[in-house]
């Protein structure tokens, strides 16, 4: 025990020594472009950065045009916005990438690749009436322009979002021409090269269908809502209210990271960007104070994949999610989705509180807080986020609410001339706005080729029953199947292609279990909302879980730490993400459907005691060193009290109040033994 002192006590004076030492912007921009494949472009000059500036400007002015009035049709609207975000992927992302190596030159054949993606995005507004008169017909220019539609798709999937989500939507491709050649309940009639290219790109079920719908209507706007935030300075913001607010409390910088990353997650859909985001503030700040290397990555890596499901504005899945189940506003999804989100990052709050009291952290010192007054004093920034909220509470449309937001922001800004937006820095908001979405648009449009092979073959409706068939039509089985592949998808799939994946293949599986269950005809809406948040969360999860963990990856690129064991620190810290889907899914009170105030605050009440004793478990300590019947029978007591029935509720609540008691009666043996050693 003495040891293990000595050796907490010298690690923190070895922290002590190290300098406190926020990322330059270069060292961020590193980082980025090592794990985040949005991130990795062309650094253009000359007439190139010319165009790329003025083209994203003008995307973003055609969405805004389009979201104030939506005077377009669908293809239309669609094909000029595929069209847009294909023709600056090819300028601005390299064919190749090597990390370290500076790109400025674009190749010939990128611009040939540009040139032809703009003559696809135009080819829908400039034939439109023909094209409808024969609807079902292709003639042989359609032929070339859909062939070149399919490819320069999933060129630019690669570049921009990885390869990974090329080769499942090729495999799809494949499966869709070669389909009486599969075994078994596989097997299809199969699609010629013309029926293909139909479908892909002179249909609203392919690469023009509703994943890119979503991209060219919502998710743009809420990018531009995130991007005018951004330039007021919020997320520095961030940080410095979550320091007022955190920073002195035992172990107060992982406090601060979480409750920053939290914050972030509104105007950030990328786990690996809020880490760099956040993170070159916060890990150096946790290191200096005494926490491991691999621990400060992994809470700063688990606080940032949270970001992407916490409401208002979650990741852009959850726009897809309202299209997709139907009969249901984007409102009704974050309000789903909210409990689970506290719980997550109380799961997390409470392990970094437990492993600081083990290690003896304590809080910042005044000298590192900033000024409260000053900093309070901006807590008018958080009025757009707010606004967001109470905009969509009233009944506003999605994407109208996330205009609002955006002029909100503007007026906002104008309170204190450090934050104010002139007319340059609104301009500059709309180009980085525009730069976001082109990964989202070329991930949405590669996911659109996946949704158009499932609904055409039918292969969402066999790969349900084979899922179905495979876990002997166990639920619980159905939704660890459901889980891993989730996993897996999300180690090379941004969240947006795993979400959309997962939910036309496994969440059919689990609707159609969970219906059996309770056939009662008042809750389809409610069991289609639970099984699809289940699949999206593990999507997102995916970030942070080995052996391929983005976000963590990119932690420990600030912290110095090893890659895996960050991954390892951040998954555990994560616990409740893998726990609580399970819970939603039996027990919907948790998502405020179908139950009343009591109920949904018995069950929140009871999960975050829960997450109490999973975190005194996994951590090891409470009010001193738990030995390890005392860590597993508190895991044992926060899995019954998370689990949503009467009976495990009651049993968890004695044997908490069991385990509380003995940790607190023997909370300075501890202390005694040391001073008498």
């Amino acid at each position: 025990m003495a040891n293990d002192k000595k050796q907490n006590d010298k690690t923190m004076v070895e922290s002590e020594t190290e300098e406190f030492k926020m990322l330059s912007e270069e060292e961020q921009l590193e980082i980025l472009q090592k794990y985040d494949p949005e991130s990795n472009t062309r650094n253009v000059s000359g007439i190139f950065k010319k165009i790329v500036f003025f083209g994203l400007l003008a995307f973003s002015v055609f969405q805004l045009y389009t979201a104030i009035g939506t005077p377009f049709t669908a293809y239309i609207q669609r094909s000029i916005h595929l069209g847009f975000a294909l023709a600056l992927i090819f300028i601005l992302f390299p064919a190749r990438k090597k990390p370290g190596v500076k790109r400025n030159k674009v190749p010939f054949y990128d611009v040939l690749l540009s040139i032809l993606a703009i003559g696809v995005g135009i080819y829908w507004p400039l034939l439109i009436d023909e094209l409808v008169l024969r609807v079902g017909r292709v003639s042989s220019l359609d032929l070339i322009v859909g062939i070149l539609a399919i490819l320069l798709t999933l060129e630019a999937a690669r570049r921009a979002v990885g390869i990974p989500i090329t080769i499942i939507a090729s495999a799809f491709l494949v499966y869709a021409f070669f389909g009486p050649h599969f075994p078994g309940f596989l097997a299809h009639r199969g699609q010629d090269l013309e029926s293909i290219v139909q479908l892909m790109f002179f249909t609203t079920d392919g690469i023009l269908g509703t994943p890119i719908s979503v991209s060219a209507t919502f998710i743009f706007v809420f990018l531009l809502f995130g991007s005018f935030l951004v330039k007021t300075g919020v997320g520095n913001y961030f940080n410095d209210l979550a320091v007022v607010l955190a920073g002195r409390s035992i172990g107060g910088p992982a406090k601060v990271a979480i409750f920053s990353s939290a914050l972030q997650g509104t105007i950030s859909g990328s786990s690996v960007a809020n880490v760099v985001g956040s993170g070159s503030y916060t890990i150096p700040m946790m290191k200096k104070l005494g926490y491991r290397k691999e621990f400060a990555g992994g809470v700063e890596a688990a606080a940032s994949t949270g970001g992407q499901i916490m409401p208002p504005i979650m990741g852009a899945a959850a726009f897809l999610m309202v299209e997709f189940i139907g009969g249901i506003t984007y409102w009704e999804i974050a309000k789903a989705a909210a409990i689970p989100a506290l719980l997550y990052f109380t799961g997390i709050w409470i392990m970094t509180h437990f492993e600081a009291k083990r290690v003896g952290l304590s809080g910042m010192s005044e000298d590192q807080i900033p000024d409260r007054k000053a900093t309070l004093k901006k807590i008018y920034l958080l009025l757009p986020i707010l606004g967001i909220i109470v905009f969509l509470l009233i009944g506003i449309p999605t994407m109208k609410a996330a205009l609002l937001g955006i002029v909100l922001t503007i007026i906002v800004s104008a309170f204190d001339k450090s934050t104010r937006l002139g007319l340059k820095d609104m301009i500059h908001a709309l180009v980085d706005g525009a730069r976001t979405a082109l990964a989202v648009a070329a991930a949405t449009a590669c996911a659109g080729i996946i949704v158009g092979v499932v609904v055409k073959t039918g292969l969402g409706l066999s790969l349900a029953t084979g899922l179905i068939n495979a876990a002997g039509g166990n639920i619980l089985l159905t939704l660890i199947f459901t889980m891993f592949a989730a996993l897996v998808l999300g180690m090379g799939s941004p969240t947006t292609a795993n979400y959309v994946i997962t939910s036309t293949i496994a969440a059919p599986a689990i609707i159609t279990l969970l219906m059996l269950d309770n056939p009662d005809a008042t809750v389809p809406i409610v069991v289609a909302v639970s099984a699809h948040l289940f699949v999206f969360y593990f999507g997102i999860i995916a970030d942070i879980t080995p052996p391929v963990a983005l976000a963590a990856f990119a932690a420990s690129g600030i912290s110095g730490g090893d890659p895996i064991k960050t991954g390892v620190v951040s998954a555990k810290l994560a616990i409740a993400a893998f726990i609580i889907p399970y819970m939603f899914v039996f027990n919907p009170a948790m998502l405020m459907m179908g139950a009343s105030l009591p109920e949904i605050l018995w069950v929140v009440t009871t999960a975050i005691i829960g997450m109490i004793a999973i975190g005194a478990g996994m951590i090891g300590y409470w009010y001193r060193k738990c030995n390890w019947i005392e860590r597993l029978l508190a895991v044992v007591t926060g899995l019954l009290l998370i689990y949503p029935e009467t009976i495990s509720d009651i049993v968890g609540l004695a044997m908490f109040v069991g385990l509380f008691t003995v940790q607190w009666l023997s909370r300075n043996k501890e202390k005694e033994a040391v001073t008498t050693a």
